[in-house]
């Protein structure tokens, strides 16, 4: 797959790169996790599951996992980026100090269901190992360069998942 062409804007374009600066910025950070995800929650609901914001700069899934208290159904708006067939989340968490609850979640419970292109998915997560994660985040972050810096911003190591489809089917 060529750099920047997973999405409907190409991230080596003026706009996809002014979008990349945008998401990096700690400004974008402290902001977007109130108001992105409830965006995009119901653009998916209204659209019967068609359209995300994410959508427009990146491959985006509605990711439902376990949560790791409750037990109850939990739903995320995430960038997923297709490799090999399999989809792949990073826990950026926009650069903030703490991983995503829904990492979490899938550490306690692997099984969940992604929602992508009105498709519903049963998938297994799979917490890469750093050797793992080596190998694949060139190719993530030639994808979303944002990555990089929501590392070294957040102080963290993110955690990379990879969801392989149940039924033996790819994603594209």
């Amino acid at each position: 797959m060529a750099v920047g062409t997973v999405s409907a804007v190409r991230m080596d374009s003026r706009f996809g790169r002014a979008v990349q600066w945008l998401a990096m910025s700690p400004r974008f950070g402290r902001i977007a996790p109130h108001f992105i995800p409830q965006i995009d929650r119901f653009l998916h609901r209204i659209s019967g599951g068609r359209i995300m914001l994410n959508d427009i700069l990146m491959p985006g899934v509605l990711l439902t996992t376990t949560g790791a208290v409750s037990g109850l159904p939990r739903e995320t708006p995430i960038l997923a980026i297709p490799l090999d067939g399999d989809l792949y989340v990073v826990g950026s968490n926009y650069g903030a100090e703490r991983h995503p609850a829904w990492s979490s979640n899938l550490i306690k419970q692997p099984m969940a269901s992604v929602s992508r292109k009105h498709h519903d998915h049963a998938v297994i997560a799979h917490l890469l190992t750093a050797e793992e994660k080596t190998a694949v985040w060139p190719q993530l972050t030639a994808i979303w360069a944002p990555y990089n810096d929501y590392t070294e911003r957040s102080g963290r190591d993110l955690r990379v998942f990879r969801l392989s489809r149940l039924d033996d089917g790819t994603f594209e």
